[in-house]
């Protein structure tokens, strides 16, 4: 393992309500293993991750409308609990976002990247990213943003039906409006009815082109890049299983590589001057073989521990060492290596012998012990909720995707199971 600095604490910030965001233990664990004090911020009230041995001290989190001052207040306060300088990890895009922008009001008491003032909620809004892979000759879908209810029926027949429409800062979307973040349109009546809905949602909405899903065609690519510019602690993988099928987050993935999608990945960063750990979701366009990228999140990915290697090193991890300037080890990849999310996939978990899980840890027993009492729960309310909203349903009946950046954990909705990303 390398010589981390455990002299410096880690504080996690997650700002959305998901209580089985696994990428935060997957944090809480790496870098509690390496003997570092880890402070979470987060509403993990009914989460397993409560119970890990690795969780040094919770604090409450910012409230659901909390402002950039409100945030920065919380982070305040948890910096005068913890006493010393800490590096400071979002673990959400939102969090992501508000951090950037109290970058000079968190300092001296935070620890963060380098990155260019503004680049994270750059790239993390939808209809940026457009603009930004344009700009850096990577492929992106056609992408048009509309701004009332007849240009979105113009865009949805100049795209071509079906067609994808998202909100550009999904971050923004209101708890219980029914809104999500991506959605497959079949007419142009759904894009006009979803228009309607811009003020409420907080964001502009944009129209993209379908590409349709299969084999083989959903890629990610996990790094860091350090303060020299050089992208490490991660690597490429291919989705194997998602949930929902064919169109949700990462069930299961494979570390496989990739020089074309490695090549894409250090191409935008270095266009961009980007520095931090990023999560990147392209997928395989079948007529021409090209990658597309569909979301850029500036925080890491849920599964970011498919790519622990050899020497001891992730994405989290790697940030620790280079904020604390200490010497980084030599990449030791692991092809092969296998991710499982047993929620969502609980007989490759049961079945598949040396890959790593989500939950499921022999040295924090816990947070596995905890899961499916809570996950059943969980899965009962959302039941119930839906069927209780049944009658309520939207009209327009768009068919609704999941989100690229994969916060959403309803496990329940057949409406999230159309063929887009």
């Amino acid at each position: 393992m390398p010589p981390f600095d455990i002299r410096v604490p880690a504080v996690l910030l997650r700002i959305d309500r998901n209580p089985f965001h696994h990428g935060t233990l997957g944090a809480v664990r790496s870098l509690g293993r390496a003997g570092i004090d880890v402070h979470l911020v987060a509403d993990s009230a009914g989460s397993p991750v409560r119970g890990s041995r690795f969780v040094c001290r919770m604090h409450p989190p910012p409230a659901a409308d909390a402002t950039a001052a409100d945030i920065a207040l919380v982070l305040r306060r948890v910096a005068a609990r913890v006493a010393r300088p800490a590096v400071l990890i979002p673990m959400d895009d939102a969090s992501a976002v508000a951090v950037d922008r109290m970058r000079d009001r968190l300092a001296p008491r935070y620890l963060l990247p380098p990155a260019p003032r503004g680049l994270p909620e750059r790239v993390a809004d939808k209809a940026e990213l457009a603009a930004v892979c344009a700009s850096a000759g990577v492929p992106h879908p056609p992408t048009l943003v509309v701004d009332g209810p007849a240009q979105a029926a113009a865009a949805a027949r100049r795209l071509g039906l079906p067609v994808v429409a998202k909100w550009s800062r999904p971050w923004l979307l209101p708890a219980g409006s029914g809104l999500r973040s991506t959605a497959v349109l079949r007419s142009a009546q759904e894009a006009q009815a979803l228009c309607r809905r811009a003020e409420e949602a907080g964001s502009r909405l944009l129209l993209q082109a379908f590409l349709p899903p299969g084999p083989d065609r959903d890629w990610f690519f996990h790094g860091y890049v350090d303060r020299s510019g050089t992208v490490c602690g991660g690597g490429p993988g291919r989705k194997q299983r998602a949930w929902p099928r064919a169109a949700g987050l990462t069930a299961v993935g494979r570390w496989t590589p990739n020089p074309a999608v490695q090549s894409l990945a250090e191409r935008l960063t270095s266009a961009l001057g980007y520095r931090g750990i990023f999560d990147l979701d392209f997928r395989r366009d079948g007529s021409t073989g090209a990658y597309h990228l569909l979301d850029f999140n500036p925080r890491p990915g849920a599964q970011f521990r498919l790519f622990a290697d050899g020497a001891g090193l992730d994405v989290v991890r790697a940030l620790h060492l280079d904020l604390t300037h200490r010497p980084r080890p030599a990449p030791v990849p692991l092809p092969g290596r296998t991710f499982v999310v047993e929620n969502y996939a609980p007989l490759t978990a049961a079945f598949r012998g040396g890959a790593e899980r989500a939950w499921h840890a022999r040295d924090d027993l816990a947070p596995g012990a905890a899961l499916w009492a809570l996950w059943s729960r969980h899965a009962a309310r959302r039941l119930l909720d839906r069927v209780r909203g049944a009658a309520s349903a939207p009209a327009y009946g768009t068919r609704v995707v999941r989100q690229t950046t994969r916060h959403d954990t309803n496990p329940l909705s057949d409406d999230e199971k159309a063929n887009s990303r």
